[in-house]
């Protein structure tokens, strides 16, 4: 049973991309799909090789560098991309490196990413 706990910490600390690669590993090695059944149909339909990079590129995490001379600013801009409250979006905005938007669409990521810089944060999408 130890390892089985082991087991759950170490996989609990993977991200989200690492997180998909074992997802495409366990579904290769054991013959099985952990998608939806509409989602698989659309999958086989093209290249198995095609289909990795465009997942990996479908989401977007941005993150929040430095909060800039404009802190309150910020922490509103981040509270207009977020659903924070005034507490968690002040935490988010004092935290150099923190998450502010995770596996969110490319235009939605832009478009926090505009918001942000506009009310003088560095940001930087991953």
């Amino acid at each position: 049973m130890a390892n089985l706990e082991k087991l759950v910490e170490q996989l609990g600390k993977l991200t989200v991309l690492e997180a998909a690669e074992l997802t495409k590993l366990l579904e290769e090695e054991w013959g099985v799909s952990a998608a939806a059944p509409v989602a698989t149909v659309a999958a086989t339909a093209g290249a198995g090789a095609d289909a990795e990079p465009a997942e990996e590129k479908s989401e977007w995490n941005l993150v929040l560098k430095d909060h800039g001379a404009k802190k309150i600013d910020v922490i509103k801009a981040i509270r207009q991309v977020t659903s924070l409250g005034l507490k968690d979006a002040k935490e988010v905005s004092e935290t150099a490196g923190a998450m502010v938007l995770e596996a969110v669409a490319k235009e939605a990521a832009e478009e926090a990413k505009k918001k942000l810089e506009e009310a003088g944060a560095t940001v930087e999408l991953q």
